[in-house]
């Protein structure tokens, strides 16, 4: 695992996880993995977070939560430059064939806290696709062994749900919008949900604000700014991502796919 990343103490976390979870739950593990920006070439240290994905055999206890709860705490203790910023799901295997957000949660740790009962949204779909097709094996058989092929259109119908369920809201949540790392996170994620849809197939933010710039080169500034945003910096872009928002729900709309 020395050099699963270009960076070496992200490697050197990532074995500390895999082997701590080992030692943990041992045969319990059916793979583990590493999704996100770090397999898919995308990776910001001054913006991106770590993403993983534990599939467990069967539903983790209150015991072993408990433990997870304090590998994670020790890591993220030992690795402060990313405390808050380590995000995974612990999947039961029986889970993985659910094509839309399954009904039952599952543990979820993520901004320093492990999430006991975390319900499944429509990025479900999204992440276990792009986990199939990028997703970095740290344990176990490749991902894609785990699961059935999914469908394209499929992700593109998730990806539309997620914009106007999700992040439609937004639009008239002023306290939401004048936070700055959230203005940034906005905008990139709406540049994916664009290209996913209109497009036809998932990418990065990198890959998205790229196509995102050139069909629609009125909002290269907000994503621009958005790009640039690092963790202590400032964004103070508000009208212009909700205008964005509203424009990307028009878009969407306009598709016809939902």
């Amino acid at each position: 695992m020395n050099n699963i990343t270009p960076y070496p103490a992200i490697n050197t976390l990532l074995t500390e996880w895999a082997e701590g979870l080992k030692r943990l739950l041992d045969k319990k593990i059916a793979g583990l993995y590493l999704s996100g920006s770090l397999a898919y070439g995308d990776f910001v240290p001054e913006r991106s977070d770590i993403d993983l994905e534990a599939v467990v055999r069967s539903p983790l206890t209150e015991d072993q939560l408990g433990l997870v709860e304090q590998l994670h705490r020790q890591i993220e203790g030992r690795y402060p430059e990313w405390a808050g910023r380590i995000e995974c799901s612990y999947v039961p295997l029986e889970l993985l064939p659910e094509l839309t957000p399954p009904a039952a949660p599952r543990p979820w740790w993520g901004f320093g806290t492990l999430y006991a009962k975390a319900p499944a949204g429509n990025e479900w779909i999204i992440n276990h696709y792009l986990l199939f097709q990028y997703g970095i094996v740290l344990e176990g058989p490749d991902f894609n062994k785990l699961i059935p092929p999914i469908d394209i259109h499929t992700v593109r119908q998730a990806s539309a749900r997620d914009l106007l369920q999700e992040w439609a809201p937004k639009i008239d949540d002023g306290a939401w919008l004048s936070n700055g790392h959230y203005q940034s996170y906005l905008v990139l994620n709406l540049c994916r949900i664009l290209y996913t849809v209109i497009h036809g197939q998932p990418g990065s933010k990198k890959v998205a604000g790229q196509w995102v710039k050139a069909m629609y080169p009125q909002w290269t500034s907000l994503i621009e700014e958005a790009e640039r945003w690092k963790y202590g910096g400032e964004m103070k872009r508000q009208s212009d991502a909700a205008a964005f928002l509203r424009f990307a729900v028009e878009r969407v709309n306009e598709t016809g796919l939902l």
